[in-house]
């Protein structure tokens, strides 16, 4: 059986040649076998993003945040998710979601 970070690199492969779906589903094998690996739900919530699955993403990227609470980048990136949720749902309350993770990241910037 493949490691954790095998299966990690065999779906950047996928993604490289463009199998987005292929990729995500490994991921999500992945993180049935190693459910804190941070970049691998960091890697599916984009994934899942390009795919329309915005909700599933969010969730990934909310993991992310979860996993690493005093990493800023969770945050931009939670906000990049929610950004482009709206972008792809047209739903307003993505907007503030993603201004609250960016208040957030910002925070963690400063040390507070």
């Amino acid at each position: 059986m493949p490691t954790s970070n095998e299966l990690y690199d065999q779906a950047d492969r996928l993604k490289d040649q463009g199998q987005l779906a292929e990729a995500a589903a490994t991921l999500e094998d992945l993180l049935k076998n190693e459910e804190t690996y941070a970049l691998a739900h960091s890697a599916l919530a984009v994934l899942l993003g390009k795919l329309g699955r915005h909700a599933e993403a969010i969730q990934h990227a909310r993991r992310v945040s979860e996993l690493e609470p005093n990493d800023p980048f969770s945050f931009t990136a939670l906000s990049v998710t929610y950004q482009r949720a709206f972008a792809g749902t047209q739903n307003s309350q993505y907007i503030h979601l993603a201004e609250d993770a960016m208040a957030r990241s910002r925070m963690l910037q400063a040390g507070m």
